[in-house]
């Protein structure tokens, strides 16, 4: 049962989502951590995607095998479903003799093997944060919310931060060469005089977003990934507002 909740948390899923959402997870993820899409030159991070697309495979495919099975099982059975066979005993299973006093240089009785400790849970909550000037080079901050946080002249370069919630944050004179802001919440966010130069914004949500003065062009080309953001209402760097 451990195993099957993992695999949900390895897709961003709560448990007993359906097929077609196990299956979009799937895509939305491998598409993120594509080592296609990271700096080449950075063994760390293409390392650290290599091994989350083998486990966002792993995860597709044993939740996929396994919603399969129930929906066959489901069409070709006129009773009411029984558990999956993981759930069962097999054949040959005994139910644990009763605990026998244990002398003094035996090991006490145990019913089951010993819980493991829970690793520790990392702080997602970072609004309001003073990171100004901080160096957070190639960390990952995905999913973190950051809101109202001050990262004003903080070192972003190559930083992974993928759905990271920045509504509102300070980003003024940050350095955010190759940082990953795919699906990034940036609104009413303080872009002013921010390197953006080979950033990815697609499908980030930057209305009403201060890009005055950002660099995002190197001569007449622009060098910013924006695939589907939203600019509603955002000052662009020339000063004009996106309609």
């Amino acid at each position: 049962m451990r195993e099957l909740e993992r695999y949900y948390r390895v897709l961003e899923l709560q448990p007993g989502a359906t097929l077609e959402e196990v299956n979009q997870a799937h895509k939305d993820l491998a598409f993120v951590w594509h080592p296609d899409r990271l700096p080449q030159n950075n063994q760390r991070l293409q390392q650290k995607a290599l091994k989350k697309l083998k486990e966002i495979n792993e995860a597709r495919d044993k939740l996929r095998s396994l919603k399969t099975k129930k929906h066959r099982s489901l069409n070709n059975s006129s009773t009411p479903p029984k558990q999956p066979n993981y759930y069962k005993p097999s054949a040959s299973y005994k139910p644990p003799a009763s605990p026998q006093k244990q002398s003094n240089n035996s090991a006490p009785y145990q019913s089951s093997p010993p819980k493991q400790p829970s690793p520790p849970k990392v702080n997602s909550d970072l609004s309001g944060k003073d990171f100004s000037s901080a160096n957070l080079s190639n960390k990952d901050l995905s999913g973190r919310n950051l809101s109202y946080a001050n990262l004003s002249g903080a070192n972003l370069s190559d930083t992974f931060m993928h759905k990271v919630v920045l509504r509102g944050a300070n980003l003024s004179g940050a350095n955010l060469f190759r940082a990953n802001l795919l699906l990034a919440d940036l609104r009413e966010a303080n872009l002013r005089s921010s390197n953006l130069i080979g950033a990815d914004l697609s499908g980030a949500d930057l209305r009403g977003a201060d890009l005055r003065g950002a660099r995002v062009r190197s001569g007449e080309r622009l060098l910013v990934k924006l695939i589907g953001a939203n600019l509603g209402g955002a000052i662009m760097p020339d000063g004009t507002v996106h309609d």
